[in-house]
């Protein structure tokens, strides 16, 4: 079989593959795009049958197409966003090739670009943009033991609560993901326990605005660099049931038994850390820090937004927080399955070029290599915080394809 050759070869066709797509052929630059499934093919087969985006579509898009057929504060639907992508990557005529799966990039021998094997042959590529996205290796730690006799999934492998044996539900991890899955479970008459641990907890909406347009204008999005002690927050919020701001409080009035983070297992019982009440607050913190921000910031620009001091009015701490469960019988409990909401590893063992640090995480600049010709995409953080975000992403892929292009300028020249 010949060796097919392309200037630049783009891996992955979800929102990341599609975004530098449309750059590549914006700046006219040849490229083809590899998708080892379909298109937008999590949001189809990994995600929950109920999931919404957490922000609504007015927001979550890219710039040059609406989401068909929704108002623009409304949320769309997991297969709405999959569908979005089909459509988007139509109109970009987008050159993508399903159904190729990449097994293996090196450096070519003796000069410059890349060796590239996948299911239907090899390719030469001078460019390669890695646009697989964050959500690689579901992350399930190995805490409780498999002859617990307690079914065991990630998040990623939730659908339903259908999907579960009866019994009481332990959800670990409380960002979007768990707290929404958590809240699905107690309506549909699950017991629930959630661990919660450290996390963002913003308002959905403040004074007529959604959470996101708050961040916009008080600069929050274009964090460039985050805490390494706030490395495993989380954002709590859900675009679920109309959109809500995701106060733990309701959870516990609904019924669900809030935990510390998870610890130990031993003798068929889940050891929980003491710090509930801490992770709590510390969300409570987040939560009217941003308030404040958010009302010097109409002060500021004379903005006439509605006041809303209700919203700074907080509950008791219930029960379960001021005096937590720190040791659960996992069998007395009625525990019969466990859902790790734990986030994801990347997964670049097929890149056999780039430094890794000793996470996985790749080495760059705003998705650009040190290794000449080798780009990122779709990562978290990659420039700034909307990285991980649709439109965020779309603006990091903008910036790599310039620096292709300018790379192919300078070559030339």
């Amino acid at each position: 079989m010949a060796t097919e050759k392309i200037s630049t070869l783009v891996i992955g066709a979800g929102q990341a593959g599609i975004a530098a797509s449309e750059h590549l052929s914006a700046a006219g630059e040849p490229h083809l795009v590899l998708e080892r499934s379909r298109i937008a093919e999590r949001w189809r087969s990994e995600r929950w049958d109920s999931l919404v985006q957490n922000g609504p579509v007015w927001h979550d898009r890219f710039p040059n197409m609406e989401f068909k057929g929704l108002a623009p504060d409304e949320f769309a639907g997991k297969q709405a966003v999959a569908d979005y992508f089909v459509d988007y990557a139509r109109m970009i005529d987008a050159p993508i090739r399903c159904g190729v799966a990449v097994t293996s990039v090196e450096r070519k021998p003796g000069g410059s670009g890349f060796i590239v094997e996948t299911s239907e042959g090899t390719i030469e590529a001078e460019n390669v943009v890695a646009a697989t996205g964050p959500f690689q290796k579901p992350l399930i730690p190995t805490v409780v033991s498999e002859d617990a006799g307690i079914m065991q999934i990630h998040s990623s492998g939730y659908r339903n609560p259908d999907q579960l044996p009866e019994g009481a539900v332990l959800v670990v991890g409380a960002g979007s993901s768990g707290a929404q899955i958590a809240e699905e479970l107690a309506r549909a008459g699950r017991k629930v326990y959630l661990s919660v641990g450290p996390h963002d907890r913003p308002p959905r909406r403040y004074r007529g605005k959604d959470f996101v347009w708050w961040l916009g204008v008080l600069g929050k999005w274009d964090l460039e660099t985050p805490d390494p002690s706030m490395e495993h927050v989380t954002i709590a919020v859900s675009g679920a049931y109309g959109g809500h701001t995701m106060d733990f409080r309701n959870l516990a009035a609904q019924g669900v038994t809030l935990l510390g983070r998870a610890g130990a297992y031993a003798n068929g019982a889940l050891e929980f850390n003491d710090d509930l009440e801490r992770n709590i607050t510390a969300g409570d913190g987040y939560y009217l820090a941003l308030l404040n921000e958010a009302d010097a910031y109409v002060k500021r620009e004379g903005l006439d937004l509605p006041e809303e001091p209700e919203a700074k009015v907080l509950g008791p701490l219930p029960e379960c927080v001021t005096n937590p469960v720190l040791s659960l019988d996992l069998k007395q409990a009625g525990v019969t399955s466990i859902i790790w909401a734990t986030g994801f590893a990347v997964d670049f063992s097929w890149l056999n070029v780039g430094n890794f640090d000793a996470k996985g995480r790749p080495e760059h600049v705003r998705g650009v290599s040190p290794v000449p010709g080798l780009y990122f995409l779709g990562l978290p953080w990659l420039s700034r915080r909307a990285s991980s975000f649709i439109w965020g992403c779309w603006h990091d892929a903008r910036h790599v394809v310039e620096h292709i292009a300018a790379s192919r300028k300078a070559k030339c020249a």
